[in-house]
């Protein structure tokens, strides 16, 4: 039997108002210092796949609307609910005064590795991914509640932040672990 590809149609996706109605994953992203526009709009994609709630987008990151974050969210930023913020630690701060468990995405000390990692039923996270060559800020690393990990064999240790961003997304959004 051959297979084939779905239609567009066929995929049953969702309007952006919808996903903005649609019920909390518990789960924001922030951006520290992501200096390219692309990388940004591949995060909003990349959010919009995992249904996450709201897009941090500090410092030096590019905002909507932009051609560059248009060209790899392909309308993802339409849908995905975001803010700018100058300063990524005052986010940090003011995001566990509201309750939210900070992770760094960071290779730590002590960071968790991602595959022992499980998410608790009921918390909600904030995952903060880093500038593409200096990574999650020092500062920032250290007034989260845990740095986590993506365990990694090859002699780069190190993967772009789009990449990392799906990845972490995958393993705590979905149901599939």
């Amino acid at each position: 039997m051959k297979d084939r590809k779905l239609l567009n149609m066929e995929l049953g996706r969702i309007s952006a108002a919808q996903y903005r109605e649609k019920e909390p994953s518990g789960i924001v992203v922030v951006l520290d210092n992501i200096r390219s526009a692309h990388n940004v709009g591949s995060a909003f994609r990349t959010a919009d796949a995992f249904g996450v709630d709201k897009l941090w987008l500090c410092g030096i990151c590019a905002v909507p609307p932009s051609a560059e974050i248009h060209k790899s969210a392909l309308g993802a930023e339409d849908a995905v609910p975001f803010e700018h913020r100058p300063d990524t630690l005052s986010l940090v701060r003011e995001l566990q005064e509201l309750g939210y468990t900070v992770v760094s995405v960071e290779q730590t000390v002590h960071s968790v590795k991602l595959d022992s990692f499980r998410r608790e039923a009921g918390k909600r996270y904030a995952l903060v991914f880093g500038n593409e060559v200096q990574g999650v800020s020092q500062e920032v690393v250290d007034a989260s509640d845990f740095s986590l990990e993506i365990p990694q064999r090859g002699t780069k240790h190190s993967l772009n932040v789009s990449v990392s961003i799906g990845v972490v997304l995958w393993a705590i959004a979905s149901d599939c672990r």
